[in-house]
């Protein structure tokens, strides 16, 4: 029995030195990933890695990682538009079936998922916020994009015409969609602006888009849809790159 109770003991102590060691590996995994990751993407800050599944070593030997979760607070994405860069808030994916390099300098998730946020102050720099001719002695701007429930966005717009300021902005309902790695805004219905005007001339003014050129690892935009902040929108990714 009581060479039992030693084996017990050793037994308990060798799991608890283990569960230790693996914790330790883990998160020191955890650091080198997301110090990598903020050279990799050039971010400004350090992002959120987190490696789930246990044990961790055990995932190490076989060459793979279950899931790895990584958070991005501030992220700078290109638009193509003479390097001009639109924020994107809150970027959270989660990757699957993470394969590494022998020498771990590079890692490549064989999917991954995820959402982030655009805030309207941000979607907003796409429109034509600057006074903009669209009839003799008339003009309009779009001023303001927020939340206009349903998943649509509200646009407003800032009109003078013949000289005289509109006494408050006009609103309209607008739809938003994502196509490649475009996101588009579309008026439901058009603004009245006191005076006729051509759809396509008043359409330059309430429908614009913005182009997102890059994001983290090569993962694409897949939908969009207005919420409270900003526009909501959920990635996706298959050999998304990780680093190296």
């Amino acid at each position: 029995m009581r060479a039992l109770r030693i084996l017990l003991v050793t037994v308990i102590v060798l799991g608890v030195l283990f569960v230790i060691v693996d914790r330790v590996a883990v998160h020191f995994a955890e650091g080198e990933a997301a110090d990598r990751l903020k050279s990799t993407e050039n971010l400004a800050s350090t992002p959120d890695v987190s490696i789930d599944g246990f044990p961790f070593l055990t995932q190490v030997a076989g060459g793979e990682l279950d899931e790895v979760e990584v958070g991005i607070k501030d992220y700078e994405a290109p638009t193509g538009s003479g390097g001009r860069t639109i924020r994107i808030d809150d970027m959270k994916a989660e990757m699957k079936g993470v394969t590494f390099s022998g020498d771990y300098s590079s890692a490549t998730a064989a999917s991954a998922t995820g959402t982030a946020t655009i805030a309207y102050d941000e979607l907003l720099k796409a429109a034509k916020s600057e006074p903009t001719r669209v009839a003799p002695a008339v003009t309009a701007q779009v001023v303001g994009l927020s939340d206009g429930g349903n998943g649509k966005i509200k646009v407003q717009i800032d009109a003078t015409v013949l000289g005289v300021k509109l006494p408050k902005p006009v609103s309209v309902l607008s739809s938003v969609t994502v196509d490649g790695d475009t996101v588009r805004v579309r008026a439901d219905s058009l603004p009245d602006l006191g005076i006729d005007l051509a759809e396509t001339v008043i359409r330059s003014i309430t429908d614009f888009q913005q182009t997102i050129e890059q994001l983290p690892g090569g993962i694409r935009l897949d939908k969009v849809q207005a919420a409270q902040d900003g526009v909501d929108i959920t990635v996706k990714g298959s050999n998304v790159r990780l680093a190296g």
